[in-house]
C-alpha cells in the first residue's frame, strides 16, 4: 500500500489516501518518488475542477526519485537510477516531431493509467505523472536519468517548473548571446526564466514584480536590473531602462502579462507567453501600435518546449558545475501529509516547496 495526494471530485479539498499500483506495463517504468515539487499547476487543476481530467484525480508532476522496476522492453534505464519524471516526452510520431521539430511535439508518450484509489477506481494522474505518491508508474522515455549527486530535492524542479522557465530562454525562444530580456512576474517560473536567460549568454535582464523580496531573489539569480511595478508603470520603466527589449517573458497567469510584455519588447523583439493564462483571458494590445509597426512577435511555450532526455541532464549538471542555483529555489521541504495544506497557500513568501518522501 502507498500513499498519494488524491483531489476526488470537485469542489473537494486534496486529501492523502491510501492508494494501489498495478503492475507496470511494457515500456514502463516503477519509480519510488523521493521527492516532489509543488507546482502552481496542481492548484490549477483544482481550482478548475480538474483542468479537463475526469477526477478522482491523483496530485504531482514535479518528482524524482529512484527507479524501482521496469516493464517489458524498457532499456533506458535500470532499478537503482536515479531519475527525474518529466510530464512530456516527444512521441516521435505527430506532425511536428517528423518533421524534425520535436520541441513542438503535439503529443506525448505517456504509460497507461496504473493508480487506484482502495475501491479500484482508476485514478487520473496530473499531466500523466502522479507524484505527489510513494511511488509512479511513467512511460520509460519520462524517466530521465540524472547524476546522483545533484540533491533529489533540486532535481525534482527540473521535472517542471525550473525547465519550464530555463527552458523559455534556452529552447522555445532562444536568448541571443548579449540580448536584453525583461522577465515579468519572478515567481519560481520567472526566477527559472533569469537563470535560463543568464545561462544563455544575456547582456542585460530586467526583472519585473510588484514584491521586493521577489526582486531581490531576481538579483541573486541573475537580474541586471528590477523594476518594481507597483511604483508605477512597468512598461516605461522598462523601456525607460533599455529603449525596448529583444525579448520579454510572460511568467505569470493574467493576460496584462502579456500585454505588457509585447510592449517592452523594441524593434523585431519576441513577447513569450510562459505561464498558464487564467479562462477565457484575452490579449488588449493594440496591433498596429504595439506589433505589426515595431514587428513584434508572440510566442507560446509549454512546459519550456524541452526534449527532457537532452535537457534535464544539461540543466542537472549546470547546477553541478555552480552554472545555475536549484539550491536557492527550493524554500523549504516538507512531508508528504503536510502537502494538502501547502497547496492552499502556494507561493506565499517562498519559491518553491518540495515534498520529500
Amino acid at each position: 500500500m502507498i500513499r498519494g495526494v488524491v483531489y476526488a471530485e470537485a469542489g473537494a479539498e486534496p486529501q492523502v489516501e491510501e492508494i494501489t499500483l498495478d503492475p507496470p506495463g511494457p515500456n514502463e517504468v516503477v519509480v519510488d518518488v523521493e521527492a516532489c515539487g509543488l507546482c502552481h499547476t496542481d492548484v490549477h487543476v483544482v481550482e478548475t475542477g480538474g483542468w479537463g481530467l475526469r477526477p478522482p484525480i491523483l496530485l504531482g508532476h514535479e518528482g524524482a526519485g529512484t527507479v524501482a522496476e521496469v516493464g517489458e522492453g524498457v532499456t533506458s534505464v535500470a532499478p537503482g537510477d536515479r531519475v527525474v519524471i518529466a510530464w512530456r516526452a516527444p512521441c516521435g510520431t505527430c506532425p511536428s516531431c517528423t518533421r524534425g521539430d520535436p520541441r513542438r511535439c503535439s503529443s506525448q508518450l505517456r504509460a497507461r493509467r496504473r493508480a487506484r484509489r482502495l475501491d479500484g477506481t482508476l485514478l487520473a494522474p496530473v499531466l500523466r505523472c502522479g507524484t505527489l505518491a510513494d511511488r509512479a508508474i511513467v512511460h520509460e522515455a519520462c524517466a530521465v536519468k540524472v547524476p546522483r549527486e545533484l540533491p533529489v530535492e533540486q532535481a525534482s524542479l527540473l521535472a517542471c517548473g525550473f525547465s519550464t522557465g530555463a527552458g523559455a530562454a534556452l529552447w522555445a525562444t532562444p536568448v541571443r548571446d548579449g540580448a536584453s530580456v525583461a522577465v515579468i512576474g519572478c515567481g519560481g517560473v520567472g526566477l527559472a526564466v533569469i537563470q535560463g536567460a543568464k545561462l544563455a549568454g544575456a547582456g542585460r535582464i530586467v526583472a519585473v514584480d510588484v514584491a521586493a523580496s521577489k526582486l531581490d531573489d531576481a538579483r541573486a539569480l541573475g537580474a541586471t536590473d528590477v523594476v518594481d511595478a507597483s511604483a508605477g508603470d512597468a512598461v516605461e520603466q522598462v523601456r525607460d531602462l533599455t529603449g525596448g527589449v529583444d525579448f520579454a517573458f510572460s511568467a505569470i497567469g493574467a493576460a496584462a502579462g502579456l500585454d505588457q510584455a509585447v510592449r517592452m519588447c523594441g524593434y523585431g523583439g519576441t513577447a513569450t507567453l510562459v505561464g498558464v493564462p487564467e479562462p477565457d483571458a484575452r490579449l488588449g494590445v493594440d496591433l498596429d501600435r504595439d506589433m505589426f509597426g515595431p514587428k513584434v512577435a508572440i510566442a507560446v511555450t509549454h512546459g519550456g518546449d524541452t526534449i527532457p532526455q537532452e535537457d534535464f541532464p544539461f540543466l542537472a549538471q549546470a547546477a553541478l558545475d555552480g552554472r545555475i542555483d536549484l539550491a536557492r529555489f527550493v524554500s523549504r521541504t516538507l512531508p508528504l501529509e503536510e502537502a494538502p495544506e501547502a497547496l492552499t497557500h502556494l507561493g506565499r513568501g517562498e519559491i518553491r516547496a518540495v515534498v520529500r518522501l
